[in-house]
């Protein structure tokens, strides 16, 4: 079975068809905004349109209008197609992929608006060792507890303190099947890390 997979979540739009296993086509560009304009054209420069008969989606932590771009395209393909849907986390897909490289434990920091990071540890060969959850960059370069940190949000902590690298990684959807079963399983509904700007007026 074929599956496609969409990651709009963060400041990239990045698809990826597989087939069983292997790694058939994708695309991938940082594109900061713009997600919608540019995640059609992507699916459809993919073999036969990349129709799949399961279609992953990044369900966040991240951008509010990327998350949504995401999911939203996911569940209309699936339903035209008539295939399955599932999520995965945005710091999962990044982890992920860090690990397979080097399994020394990490945090994965994401760019995570209004001055804050999304943060989420990780252990090998795959564990998360607790939820993403939204941090001032003080608060992130504490939990750190001497653990490398990756992705798009480890500017604000290199900004505190010099010694933390820079590594602005962000999710790659060839890497989606490097993800165990159960983190390829989530339902497909945004997950925005944090309560929406917007709030209802008081009665």
């Amino acid at each position: 079975m074929r599956t496609l997979v969409i990651d709009t979540a963060t400041a990239a739009c990045s698809v990826a068809l597989f087939e069983g296993d292997t790694l058939i086509a994708n695309a991938h560009d940082v594109v900061g905004r713009g997600h919608a304009e540019r995640l059609v054209p992507m699916i459809a420069g993919l073999p036969d349109g990349g129709r799949a008969g399961h279609v992953l989606v990044d369900v966040g932590p991240g951008s509010f209008t990327g998350i949504r771009v995401g999911i939203a395209a996911a569940r209309a393909l699936a339903f035209g197609w008539g295939a399955s849907v599932a999520g995965y986390g945005a710091p999962s897909l990044v982890a992920v992929a860090a690990l397979a490289d080097d399994p020394t434990p990490l945090a994965v920091v994401m760019e995570g608006g209004h001055g804050e990071v999304f943060m989420q540890g990780f252990a090998a060969p795959f564990v998360a060792l607790d939820a993403p959850r939204s941090l001032t960059p003080a608060a992130a370069l504490a939990a750190l507890a001497g653990r490398r940190a990756i992705g798009s949000g480890t500017r604000w902590l290199t900004a505190l303190d010099p010694d933390v690298a820079t590594d602005a990684t962000l999710p790659d959807a060839r890497h989606a099947l490097l993800l165990p079963p159960a983190a390829r399983a989530l339902p497909p509904a945004p997950f925005y890390g944090r309560a929406p700007d917007a709030k209802l007026p008081a009665a």
